[in-house]
């Protein structure tokens, strides 16, 4: 009888035990911290202006230099300014003014009246591609846009271009180089015609301005 009582007394117990538990009040949780994230700010980027360089040509720097306007009037004569200023790449002996002003009186305005002849004594002076001055010191010799060659040597630390001294090298254009020459050079068809012989005197109206002058009159012409 008393382990009868003993287990009644035992189930008595675990049964509050249970009632106990159940009525405790539940854990709480710890609160999770929420993680923040800071604002992005995009970062102010100024307007910027592209720098855009003009384009130069030959025929450009030839214009603005001012050193070569019979050269320039008598490619526009000649209907070669266009090509002068195209793509393609081309190395010009540029004539100075002076040059020009060296050739026998009436030479400018026979070529004048002859364009097809000036046409071919401007482009003997023209090479196709684009030849720097380290370049045309190891030539010997270069075939021209009119066809012929010229004759290229080194002498006593100058560069010739036939009979002319190459002065200035090197002006870089878009479209090629000029490299400047104080002579005209002929090709030898039309040596016989007109003769590159410097005058002896100049008189006061054969000088550059008297030529571009003419020049620009015989363009009016045409």
């Amino acid at each position: 009888m008393s382990y009868k009582k003993l287990l009644v007394s035992l189930s008595v117990f675990a049964v509050l035990a249970l009632v106990l538990a159940a009525c405790a009040p539940a854990a709480t949780p710890e609160p999770t911290a929420v993680p923040t994230q800071e604002p992005v700010v995009d970062p102010i980027v100024e307007p910027t202006e592209d720098i855009v360089e003009e384009a130069q040509s030959i025929v450009d720097i030839a214009v603005a230099d001012g050193r070569f306007e019979t050269l320039v009037a008598a490619v526009t004569a000649a209907g070669l300014a266009e090509t002068l200023s195209s793509d393609g790449l081309f190395t010009v002996f540029a004539p100075t003014d002076d040059a020009f002003a060296k050739l026998p009186e009436g030479t400018v305005e026979a070529l004048l009246a002859d364009i097809p002849a000036l046409t071919e004594i401007l482009l003997y002076h023209v090479l196709s591609g684009k030849v720097m001055a380290e370049e045309v010191v190891l030539l010997t010799e270069a075939e021209t846009l009119q066809g012929e060659m010229v004759d290229i040597r080194v002498e006593n630390g100058m560069v010739y271009i036939n009979d002319a001294q190459v002065i200035l090298t090197d002006i870089v254009a878009d479209n090629g180089v000029i490299h400047v020459i104080d002579t005209v050079i002929l090709p030898p068809a039309n040596q016989s015609t007109y003769s590159l012989s410097p005058r002896i005197m100049a008189g006061p109206d054969t000088g550059p301005a008297s030529l571009v002058s003419g020049l620009r009159k015989s363009i009016l012409r045409w």
